[in-house]
């Protein structure tokens, strides 16, 4: 009888698959962060553009109401007969003056909606561009699109201002 001899081979751990395993790890890990990670906007691929100047931000004027009903231009309070003539000298001094428009959060000691719209109708004559700020509305978690129907009701708008900018009512 023939016997065959083998030499005997020594372990050793390969670094091929070991390489391998881990890519595999890593990409999974990867992909799993971008998925979990929330999206506001519409992915696209934006167009670059280039300036030979820098922008300038525009002059900013903020007029607030504060809980008693009191009306504020620029953190000096003001009347609702002195709030055109104030306004107005901000815009003779630039015309690129914005004008931020915000009305204390909470419970006041008067009805504060009859103030804002008087404010409002002596600001939207003023020629000067009128932004209403507030707090940003909370993040809302992203709920899967229910099919359409006919009785569905159109969707409530929050409209948001660009945040908390100016004078939140308090001088």
């Amino acid at each position: 009888m023939l016997r065959l001899r083998r030499t005997p081979l020594e372990p050793r751990i390969e670094l091929v698959p070991l390489i391998d395993v881990m890519m595999f790890l890593l990409t999974f890990f990867v992909y799993a962060q971008v998925l979990t990670t929330r999206v506001a906007i519409v992915p696209m691929e934006l167009k670059r553009f280039s300036s030979g100047t820098e922008a300038k931000v525009p002059p900013a004027c903020s007029v607030s109401i504060d809980l008693d009903g009191r009306v504020w231009v620029d953190r000096r309070e003001a009347g609702l007969e002195q709030l055109a003539t104030m306004v107005d000298e901000r815009r003779k001094a630039d015309g690129r003056t914005v004008v931020y428009l915000a009305v204390a959060d909470g419970k006041g000691t008067v009805d504060r909606a009859p103030i804002l719209q008087e404010v409002w109708e002596r600001l939207k004559g003023s020629g000067l561009t009128v932004n209403i700020v507030g707090k940003p509305a909370p993040a809302r978690t992203i709920q899967p699109a229910a099919p359409a129907t006919p009785a569905a009701a159109a969707p409530n708008a929050t409209p948001t201002g660009p945040g908390s900018q100016g004078n939140q009512g308090q001088p």
